[in-house]
Order: structure tokens, then C-alpha cells, then sequence
């Protein structure tokens, strides 16, 4: 997706099963790749990390990294 100037970045509390906007935006990016995630495709979280990722692979590839000793 192309972003604008138009176009500002949300801020969300990410919850267990869904996310609350505390500043709304179009878009989040992701905590590991620094992508634009529109928020309607925005499907992948840790709420317990508050961090949004671009995609299952990355989100899991994240919470393993994360779980490893010494990280």
C-alpha cells in the first residue's frame, strides 16, 4: 500500500481477541519490518507485547524470537 501525507499512522490498545483506537489514523506498522499495516487488513498482534506485525509468519517468527532465553 502507498501511503500519502495524507495518511497518519493509528494508535491502538491491543487486546486479546480485538483492538480499541486511542488516536485514529489509517494505518499501524508492523514491530519487526516497519510496513504499513492498513487497519482493515490488520489481523496479527500481541497484546501482551502491544506490537502489530504484517503477517502470521512474522508475528510467529516475533513471539518465538521473543520466548528464546537470553532475548
Amino acid at each position: 500500500m502507498l501511503m500519502t501525507p495524507a495518511d497518519k499512522a493509528a494508535k491502538l490498545y491491543y487486546g486479546p481477541s480485538s483492538f480499541r483506537v486511542l488516536r485514529p489514523g489509517t494505518h499501524v506498522y508492523c514491530a519487526v519490518t516497519g510496513e504499513a499495516i492498513p487497519l482493515a487488513e490488520l489481523r496479527y498482534w500481541s497484546a501482551e507485547r502491544q506490537e502489530a506485525y504484517a503477517s502470521c509468519e512474522i508475528a510467529t517468527r516475533r513471539l518465538l524470537q521473543l520466548d528464546q532465553p537470553g532475548q
